[in-house]
């Protein structure tokens, strides 16, 4: 019977294997802010739980997001740049865009304030001022949606950011919210991963309320048309989930030290 003691672990292996195989895949390129913050693992368990797959996260910049949803090599992208979105969708490379839900970006800060921005409530004019101070600001760097919104804000503040005060990263979100405070400058971030940090940081919120900082989350599908491996069938259940009353229900109640870090889209 010894052939019998060395075929059955074989044996196990095989079954053990195949059910794992077994099980689909679904591929999403996501903001790191959505992962950073702690959402993806309170979100994403009871849509594995009820399709019996696993939701395969790749955590990057927005920029990069949009780019492996063009190649293909994911099926779903949640990101946060809405005009990048809507120029993905229109140029085919996505379908069945939905509104997710938002929070806000903040500029966050030392204490001792130096470009003496605290409580302004023009992010635009804020960053104009940090410019001028030369205080260290940290930059992600990485075409992200944060890193879109900051192009944007030094465009509506006339400033080119240029010298050594200014440093690009091509970090995460919650890496270079730790890298600020190393340093004991600013920089921009969405108020969720913020929270979630708070802790690792002696930085502060110094500027926030301005429409400029509104910051919208959406999922969209990658074009089966374009791209035929895409699963469309999963990828729709998700859309479906995400936009779901009990979804909305846990992106609602999500919270980090009692704040609540994402708002859902009306």
């Amino acid at each position: 019977m010894k052939w019998l003691k060395t075929l059955l672990p074989l044996v196990l292996i095989f079954l053990f294997t195949n059910s794992a195989l077994a099980v689909d895949h679904l591929r999403l390129a996501t903001t790191t802010s959505t992962e950073n913050s702690g959402l993806l693992a309170n979100l994403l368990p009871p849509f594995e739980q009820a399709n019996n797959c696993k939701v395969d996260v790749i955590a990057v910049g927005t920029g990069k997001a949009i780019k492996l949803g063009e190649t293909g090599d994911v099926d779903v992208i949640l990101v946060h740049a809405r005009s990048r979105e809507d120029k993905f969708v229109a140029e085919g490379f996505g379908v069945d865009r939905r509104d997710v839900m938002y929070n806000d970006f903040i500029v966050i800060g030392s204490a001792s304030d130096p470009a003496g921005i605290m409580g302004m409530k023009d992010s635009a004019a804020a960053m104009g001022k940090i410019a001028a101070s030369k205080a260290p600001f940290l930059s992600r760097g990485d075409d992200s949606g944060t890193h879109t919104r900051e192009k944007q804000l030094w465009d509506a503040a006339g400033v080119a950011p240029t010298g050594n005060w200014y440093l690009e990263t091509g970090r995460g979100m919650g890496e270079v919210i730790i890298m600020a405070g190393e340093k004991m400058g600013y920089a921009l971030t969405d108020r969720g991963t913020y929270i979630a940090f708070r802790e690792k940081t002696p930085l502060q919120i110094v500027v926030e309320g301005d429409s400029r900082l509104y910051n919208p989350y959406g999922v969209i599908m990658v074009n089966p048309e374009r791209h035929h491996h895409v699963k469309t069938q999963l990828a729709g259940k998700f859309l479906d989930y995400l936009t779901s009353q009990s979804a909305k229900e846990m992106i609602t109640g999500f919270r980090k030290g009692g704040e609540q870090l994402f708002y859902v889209a009306e």
